[in-house]
């Protein structure tokens, strides 16, 4: 839905007129840029600066709406509306049905005493002024409290644990609340200043200026673009040590509540200490891993001519840290060794929070083995197998989809792999579909001096509508696809950026 409104924001919105780039954005690339920006995959079909600075900012919005740590925003405005809902429903009940007798006008208690429904305390007809009787009628009054629908009830009949309960639940939904905000704030501020720093950079070097010139783009809306596509695999160790940070300074039970039972407040980025660490050391692992393997290979390539040792190590682990995030590149990636361009691909299909070990499974292994003398997990994951529905037996698992994409789009483009062989091959194919996948947005691109000569005619002809030389476009490499490889490639972004609900998919297919 997101997107069928941001095709048509963006449709509606005139598109630059100012420069000629003798190429018509179609309602398809439009509606591939919208797809695109709502799962935030950064794939391109057209050049940037094609788009009036109106539809970038439409393209910056969607790109937020669509973010992770927005939607996660929005579904714990949804955990909350359902726990308010929940609590109301259950007070009315309390409410309309006590738990506690209520005492009648024609009930006595045991010293003769009444007890009224308006709460009326009746004395015994026949007066008696004695000192021990008013003592004994002040502690009939004090032994008994009115409910909240005016009944006068016996303080011995309060349920305690309901009480205790009833508090637990307020500390949660305050939690809750208070994590929204957190979550709020630590989106506002992280843009915030990253768009700030940027623009101030662009503004202070005069070559970053000068390019963002010549494209005709301005420096606010390419500072808070380029935000928005800022990665995410650090948020949840970032955000619990916000928690943490703002328990120690004020001190208030609801962020304790938090970092305590994290697991019960129905936020998925909210993860426990240890597993924060793991996730911390896993994604600087996997950037180290890469930026080793990476300045091995290129140091001396010509990737690097004319820059120092500073300005190559920055470059490399830029290129490293967007392997898993946004997909910017400083290099040609169709220029890179095949070993770094699997490396990434590897990287890129890699859930964010991929960690190194499975905490969860390991220690539900180990409590049910140490404590029963056998693997009670297994256990129960054959009785979930038996449990399986008539469609989950016949799903596939999200590498056996992607393979199935990938071989969809060879044949969609099998002309162009064999009159393109250069430009048109199964790797950066690959490459394509699990940038999509990963929602990261790396593309090798398509180079006029990869393609073979005797080609270029026919080949320019198809893709340009007409003859004419072949000419170099800051475009993704699923920009010179087909209607087809596109369309496909549309379905690649949506099941990327839905794939948590495929992750448990094909338990039924065994490999032995």
């Amino acid at each position: 839905m997101l997107s069928v409104v941001g095709y048509l924001a963006l449709k509606i919105s005139k598109p630059r007129t100012e420069v000629d780039h003798s190429v018509i954005i179609s309602d398809f690339d439009l509606f591939f840029t919208s797809v695109s920006s709502t799962t935030v995959s950064s794939m391109s079909t057209v050049e940037m600066e094609s788009f009036s600075n109106t539809q970038l900012i439409i393209i910056t919005i969607l790109m937020l709406l669509g973010g992770e740590v927005f939607t996660s925003m929005l579904g714990l405005l949804f955990v909350r509306s359902k726990f308010t809902t929940k609590h109301s429903t259950c007070a009315l009940k309390f409410n309309q049905q006590d738990s506690c007798p209520t005492h009648s006008s024609s009930e006595k208690l045991a010293n003769g005493h009444q007890i009224l429904e308006l709460g009326n305390y009746v004395s015994d007809p026949i007066p008696d002024h004695s000192d021990q009787n008013i003592h004994e009628k002040q502690n009939i009054i004090n032994s008994t409290n009115l409910n909240q629908k005016g009944l006068l009830v016996s303080n011995n009949c309060i349920d305690h644990s309901t009480s205790s309960s009833s508090s637990t639940d307020h500390l949660k939904y305050n939690s809750i609340r208070c994590l929204g905000y957190v979550v709020l704030g630590y989106l506002v501020v992280v843009h915030l200043m990253g768009s700030g720093l940027l623009s101030l950079y662009v503004s202070v070097i005069p070559s970053a200026r000068q390019v963002l010139k010549a494209k005709g783009l301005k420096i606010q809306t390419f500072s808070a673009l380029t935000m928005i596509l800022a990665g995410n695999t650090l948020y949840p160790p970032c955000l619990r040590l916000l928690i943490w940070v703002l328990d120690k300074i004020t001190r208030k039970g609801d962020f304790k509540y938090m970092l305590k039972n994290y697991n019960q407040l129905g936020y998925d980025h909210l993860l426990s200490a240890d597993r924060c660490c793991l996730l911390a050391i896993t994604v600087f692992g996997f950037i180290g891993v890469q930026l080793i393997l990476f300045c091995s290979m290129e140091w001396n390539s010509g990737n690097m001519d004319g820059l120092n040792w500073y300005q190559k190590i920055v470059a490399s682990l830029f290129q490293t840290v967007n392997s898993r995030n946004t997909g910017e590149s400083v290099f040609d990636l169709s220029s890179i060794p095949t070993a770094i361009l699997v490396l990434f691909v590897v990287m890129m299909y890699l859930p964010p929070y991929t960690t190194f070990l499975g905490i969860r499974d390991q220690e539900q292994y180990i409590n049910t083995t140490c404590t029963t003398g056998y693997n009670e997990y297994d256990e129960k994951q054959k009785k979930q197998s038996e449990r399986m529905s008539f469609v989950d037996r016949f799903l596939f698992s999200q590498l056996a989809y992607l393979g199935i994409f990938i071989i969809l789009i060879c044949i969609t483009e099998r002309e162009n792999l064999k009159q393109d062989p250069l430009n048109y091959n199964v790797l950066n194919i690959t490459i394509e579909v699990i940038s999509a996948y990963g929602n990261v947005g790396f593309t090798t691109g398509y180079s006029c001096e990869r393609k073979l000569k005797m080609k270029a005619d026919a080949y320019d002809h198809d893709i340009h509508g007409g003859g004419g030389l072949c000419k170099d476009s800051w475009v993704g490499f699923v920009g010179h696809w087909s209607f087809k490889g596109k369309f496909i490639l549309i379905l690649v972004m949506f099941f990327g950026r839905l794939k948590k609900f495929t992750i448990n998919t094909g338990k039924a297919w065994h490999l032995s």
